[in-house]
Parts: C-alpha cells; structure tokens; sequence
C-alpha cells in the first residue's frame, strides 16, 4: 500500500528542491530544443497555482487540459495538483461533441489549451458547459480575438500575487492519499465516455510498484511522445519527474523520428504499432539490398537473439558468441539502434498485444521493450515483461501489489492499490465493473503459466461469432496480417457472418513504390487497389500472414479501402482502437459485396 511518501505532489516537490538547474523539461521553440530547469519548473509550477487560487479554484475542482504534449501540459498539471483541484485531460483531436460532453459531465471550471484548434472548439462549445468559467491559451500564438472568458497564459499567470501563497501552503500542507487526482474519460468504442476516477493512492502505488520493477536515475532522458491525455504517458511522465529524470515534450508526433536523433532518449514509451513500422521499414530496406547484406543482417540479428536468450535466462554467453555478437553489434545492430537515438536503456510498451516475432527482434538487436497490459482503469502497468525469465508471447509478470487471477470465461480479473476508485457519477457501470471480491473485471480473457506470466488469448466484449458457430477473437487475426509493411490498418468481419472476411487499409507509401517497381499505370488510389497484380500480391501476402491461424479464424475474403480508418470520421478511438459498428455501418455495402455469391476479385485462396 502507498504511504503519504509517494505522493506525487511532495516527491516532486523533493526533486525540484535538490535539482536546481539540472534540466527537468525540453521543448522545441522555433526548432530548437530549449531546456527548463528543475528551479524553473518549479517557480512555473507554483506561479499557476497562485493564479488558479485567484481564479477562485477550491478543493477538489475540477480543471482542463485540451492539448497536445507540451511543457505548460504538465506545469497546469501539477499547479493544480498542488492545491487538491482534479484534472481532466481530453484528447487534442477530439471533436467539439466529444469535448462538450467530457466538460459538462466532470464539471470543469477552468480548461487549459494548447493550440489554436483547441482554443476553437472551447469557445464554440463554451456556452454548452454551464461550469466553465475560462479558458486559458497556453500556446502564445494562440489567436484570442478578443474573447471575454479567454486569456493567454502570461496574463492568467499574472493573476497570481502573494497574498494566496498562506493558502497554496495549507492545501500542499493538506495533501491526501485519499484525493480524487484526476478524471480520464475512455476512449468509448462502444457508448459513452466513462470517467475513471484515480486518486493519489493509485499514483503512489504505482510509482512503488514501478521502482521496484523498473531502473530509472536522473540521468535518464525521456521522450513524452504519446498523447499526455492518456493514462499511459501521464502516469510515465509522473514516473520520469518522480526519479528526477528529464522530460522532453514532442508536441508533433509527426516529428519523431527527427526527435530521437536530437534528443537521444535513454527512455520512451510507444504504442505497438510504433515498433511494427520500424520493424517493416528496416525488413523492407533488406528486402531490397544486396545479397551479401540480406546474409550479414540474418547472421547479426541470429547473434543478438542468441546474446538476448542468455540474458534473460541468466546463461553465460560461450566465448564465440560474445566474440560473433560484438562483430555483430559493431557492423549491423548498433546501426539498428542508431535509428532510436543509440541510447536506449528501455523502452515501456503498452496499449495492445506485441507481435512475439516484433519482440524477440527489438530484443535481439538491443533494445529491451518491456511490455506491458493494463487499463485506465488500472493507473495504467498491471503487467509487464521482466528484464529476465518473461515469455516474449505474453504480457508479462503481474506488477508489485497487483492481484491477478483468471476468473469466468477466463476472464482476466485485477484487485489492487492500483485499481480505480470508480467511474465519476456512475455508480451502476461501477458495480458492474467489479466482481463480488472487489476484482475489477477487465473484459479480456487470458491465462496465467506456471511461471507467473500472464497471456491475453482474446476480448471477450469483442469475440464474434461465425454463422458455423465458430468463435473468432478479431484482434488475434489483425495483429497477424496487420504486421506487414503492405498493411496500414485491418478491420475483421465475422459476427454471424459465413467465414471470416477484412476490410484493409494498404500502406500506400509502399504500395505506390511496388506499382512503380513493376510499372503498373494508375489515375488514383481507388485505381491502384483494383489492379489485378496489386490485388493478387496481397492476397498471397495475407495468406501468408495468417497459416499460423486455425482454417475457420482465416480471412477468406477482403476488400482494400482508399482511404485510411479516422478520428475525424468517427472510425478510430483517440487511442487508435477501431470503432467496428462506425466501421461496420459506412462500409455495409463493401463487406456485403465480399459475402455474395459472385466470384470476387480479392478472394483469398483456401489452402
């Protein structure tokens, strides 16, 4: 159990007193990186608070962050934190439905924004949200337009004066365990947004259960690259400020491969899809290359899954294999790491299942990706790989503090310090979330080895049911055809359906450098995926991808889309995850076209 020394609050507090002018956080100002230093962050962090208190913030009220990642991001955070207010982070793509109903159902007082995007969707939905009092503009080219309940960061700061300091002291002086810590909305696949209530003894227990799992110094670097409105980077970079390592703030994603080479993180954490198109990139390239090259990357990926085998099994490397795999390193796999940065220490993944062959590459070339699982629900890590001992085909080890176990349907079920309060004015989705013993039931179904690792075998909400009677997990069949560089996105079709058939979003950007390959002439995207020898390259490739899979979980049917699965269009989640009745509802008429009689042209041979 967290003890009032994990308070998030007061260890950070500890580390800005003692970090001086070591540099806490960087961000890229006019493209160059500009550093703040522990001193600064903490003389920022405190200047927020006074002006919150003369905005007239009591305990436990409610304030907004609509932005991307950005330094002011974690400041409000924190500046808030300080006085017992609760924060409630939205996603910066959200639309403006989406953001009118987080505001209104959490009560929000005071929203935090970071673009000029965002700052548009506060004020339309302004009067929509009874609660809301202002609207602060963090970005400094922010265009205000003269709107009376607005005000740019510089002026809100300015608010602050002296004479709240007495107060911001008793509520630091106040601090509890107990205190709701913030609100984070799911994503919402199926119905309304839920919001999950963590409170600080949820934060504590994770920063124990981390340090105990995990090897973090201030020396660290850490890249924030996913969006700080979910559980996952937040909880990371609480984790990152708490050992008093340095953050650094990617405000576009779009950025981040020039972000790794300037930064050079030690630390980041990715989402799996991150890793998958690294992967396809560097196995595309090979593809291409000399004989002799393909040979020497086989041998020097060989070497360093063997060399990665030792080291989690705790064997000693033979005198050859550390002399093979040195060579290896020198001539192939420290190029691989280069691409990170080549100063990776270890990288959290998280928010879906890693292909195992993805895995045991990463690993094998040196970069050790942890793995993990777990929900908003859980403050994030319920498992994760171990340094040693882990099966790359699971999820990992249960976390310090965690209860697992396997509960009906197989159901993955988790109690602990870590486990959510609740869901903020649901008290019946609440009860049905949590079993008669207080287990959280976490809608995935898994098992547990008898080492201790825990597998997910498929979303028991998600199964889909074949008209045969065959039950289909959709994830286990996209993670196994989506992993190739020809796929961008793949949506499975199988409930009450025949056979199992997919909806595929092609990487155009390989797609369009095969058709030049092989000459192919096209008008258009939707000309190009209707091209017999497009059509038939890929059919080979899925049939491919999924022998592994069981003859009734394969696709025997897809149609390729023009157009890639959205936010904006209602497809995607602010998480990525597919909104398959959305999905399903505005292709009705391709995926009928794949369950009629007629010979299809993106029919998938059986074999």
């Amino acid at each position: 159990m967290a003890n009032l020394d994990f308070h998030i609050v007061k260890r950070v507090r500890e580390q800005i007193a003692k970090g001086k002018e070591r540099t806490a956080l960087k961000h890229k100002v006019e493209g160059v990186w500009q550093s703040i230093s522990w001193t600064q962050f903490g003389q920022q962090v405190d200047a927020v608070s006074l002006a919150l208190l003369a905005q007239g913030l009591r305990v436990q009220d409610k304030i907004g962050i609509f932005s991307n990642n950005m330094p002011q991001w974690t400041i409000a955070d924190f500046a808030a934190m300080q006085l017992r207010g609760v924060i409630v982070p939205i996603y910066p793509t959200n639309t403006a439905a989406q953001s009118a109903y987080i505001l209104q159902n959490a009560d929000v007082k005071v929203l935090f924004v970071g673009e000029q995007s965002q700052f548009d969707v506060a004020v339309s939905i302004f009067e929509q949200c009874e609660q809301l009092e202002l609207i602060v503009a963090m970005s400094k080219g922010i265009d205000i337009n003269g709107c009376e309940f607005a005000m740019g960061w510089d002026e809100f700061v300015a608010k602050g004066c002296s004479s709240h300091q007495v107060e911001l002291e008793e509520r630091l002086a106040q601090a509890s365990l107990d205190d709701l810590l913030t609100l984070i909305y799911t994503s919402g696949t199926t119905g309304q947004p839920k919001g999950v209530m963590l409170d600080y003894t949820n934060i504590g227990a994770q920063l124990q259960g981390h340090d105990e799992r995990l090897s973090l110094s201030q020396d660290d670097v850490s890249l924030a690259f996913l969006p700080l409105s979910h559980v996952f980077e937040r909880a990371w970079t609480f984790y990152v400020l708490y050992k008093g390592a340095t953050n650094c703030y990617l405000q576009d994603t779009m950025q981040v491969r020039d972000a790794l080479s300037e930064v050079r993180p030690t630390v980041m954490s990715a989402v799996p899809r991150f890793y998958e198109k690294i992967f396809s990139a560097i196995h595309e390239k090979v593809a291409k290359a000399p004989f002799a090259r393909k040979v020497m990357f086989t041998w020097a990926v060989n070497m360093g899954a063997k060399m990665a085998v030792c080291h989690q099994e705790g064997r000693k490397p033979s005198l050859l294999l550390k002399k093979s795999h040195k060579l290896a390193d020198k001539i192939v796999l420290s190029k691989l790491r280069a691409l990170l940065g080549g100063r990776i220490n270890f990288m959290p993944c998280g928010g879906a299942k890693l292909d195992e062959t993805i895995g045991r590459f990463f690993h094998a070339i040196g970069i050790n990706v942890k793995l993990g699982y777990g929900m908003t629900e859980t403050t994030a890590t319920v498992s994760c790989w171990d340094d040693k001992c882990f099966n790359p085909d699971s999820i990992g080890m249960s976390m310090p503090g965690a209860q697992v176990k396997i509960g009906e349907n197989n159901e993955i079920l988790v109690r602990g310090p870590m486990v959510m309060r609740g869901y903020y004015k649901m008290p019946e989705e609440t009860a049905q979330t949590f079993d008669e013993h207080g287990f959280l039931k976490t809608g995935d179904a898994g098992h547990i080895d008898e080492n201790g690792n825990l597998f997910i075998t498929d979303r028991i909400k998600e199964l889909m049911k074949t008209s045969n009677g065959k039950y289909i997990a959709p994830q286990v069949v996209e993670g196994a055809i989506g992993k190739d560089h020809f796929i961008e996105q793949i949506a499975v079709i199988a409930d009450t359906r025949k056979f199992v058939s997919a909806l595929i979003v092609p990487c155009y950007d390989s797609l369009e450098e095969y058709a030049k390959e092989l000459n192919i002439k096209y008008h258009d995207r939707v000309e190009l995926i209707k091209h017999n020898q497009i059509i038939e390259m890929l059919e080979k490739r899925v049939n491919d991808l999924q022998k592994e899979l069981a003859k009734f979980e394969q696709v025997k049917k897809f149609k390729l889309l023009p157009k890639a699965f959205s936010m904006d269009d209602g497809e995607l989640t602010p998480t990525q995850k597919l909104r398959r009745k959305v999905i399903h509802d505005k292709y009705q008429n391709e995926i009928e076209e794949m369950y009629n009689d007629k010979p299809s042209e993106t029919k998938s041979s059986e074999k």
